[in-house]
């Protein structure tokens, strides 16, 4: 695949779900791009759309949608449009696979590894025979430093890590364009997280894979991630490559979630950002952030623009109007 080449972007994407008290606004108006082979990192509080995010983009809906509209292309093809039994058999872990937050969980107790990891691609006539199946299975394992001896074994006999190694080897046993890693570390001690971690940016490395990375944890996300994302409330109020943001983050947002983690190298005061984040069954009609803004001023009550601030760097915020 052509280096450089967007294969990924998204418009204007909104994922509203219904509930008895009204609409609820998960993601709202979210659009960003990706380039092949690059990753990008969603941040921010639990709750700010992230996962839904994830959900909107693979097409994995609850049955209280309200709202599901936008545009998402892959590879120039606008897989919004496709009808959902086409999208299912020819995007779905074939094009765009997704490792669900705690996969380790995800798994079927009561089937082994091996054919587990090898469903999508007998379900999707990537192989014809099984053969094929266990071969792509154990480059996949092998990929993911998973031991061949565990695709026999059930999922409740490997450890917490072996089973995200499963469950990440499955979205890339058909080799799609795009992997989605929802919190593909959470539930993890620290020793194992640092070791998916690696794995992550070694097949990363050896394969050219793109992935979107979705986590709370922003030490975690910076090993791995080119570009980032700052989720607050359903939308995107910063994007900018990884370097830039994780050094110098401008929207207040962002400022006080990089004030919040804790470094090695320095001996600074962690800040932390007072309040919560509004209800999304009717969210603020200015900047959403407002409330919870040291930097608040009048203009903040309509709202704000997404302005690019410097190149490719981002912000939906009024002071860098």
């Amino acid at each position: 695949m052509e280096k450089n080449k967007k294969i990924f972007n998204v418009k204007d994407l909104c994922l509203y779900f219904q509930t008895k008290r009204g609409p609820v606004q998960a993601v709202d108006q979210v659009s960003f791009s990706l380039v092949c082979g690059r990753t990008i990192v969603f941040v921010g509080e639990s709750g700010c759309g992230k996962t839904s995010l994830a959900r909107a983009i693979l097409r994995l809906l609850p049955r209280n949608v309200h709202t599901y509209s936008g545009k998402v292309f892959l590879n120039s093809i606008n897989i919004m449009a496709l009808k959902e039994e086409v999208f299912r058999k020819e995007i779905r872990w074939v094009k765009a696979a997704m490792v669900p937050q705690a996969a380790m969980n995800a798994l079927n107790p009561v089937i082994k590894v091996e054919e587990q990891i090898a469903e999508p691609l007998l379900v999707h006539d990537l192989v014809q025979t099984k053969d094929e199946a266990h071969k792509r299975v154990v480059e996949a394992c092998r990929l993911v430093g998973l031991p061949l001896d565990f695709l026999g074994r059930y999922p409740f006999e490997l450890s917490g890590g072996m089973r995200q190694r499963a469950a990440i080897a499955m979205a890339l046993a058909a080799k799609p364009d795009l992997v989605v890693l929802d919190e593909p570390t959470s539930a993890l001690d620290l020793l194992t997280q640092a070791n998916i971690m690696n794995v992550l940016k070694r097949i990363k490395k050896e394969t050219g894979i793109t992935f979107i990375l979705i986590t709370h944890d922003i030490g975690t996300s910076s090993e791995l991630a080119d570009d980032a994302a700052v989720m607050y409330a359903g939308q995107i109020v910063e994007k900018s490559d990884a370097a830039h943001f994780f050094t110098e983050p401008l929207h207040p947002y962002a400022e006080k979630l990089m004030a919040s983690v804790p470094t090695l190298r320095e001996d600074k005061e962690l800040d932390f950002i007072p309040g919560q984040p509004p209800s999304l069954l009717n969210p603020p009609s200015g900047c959403r952030f407002a409330d919870r803004c040291h930097k608040r001023f009048d203009k903040c009550v309509y709202e704000p623009p997404f302005l690019e601030v410097k190149k490719n760097h981002w912000v939906k915020c009024w002071l860098y109007e």
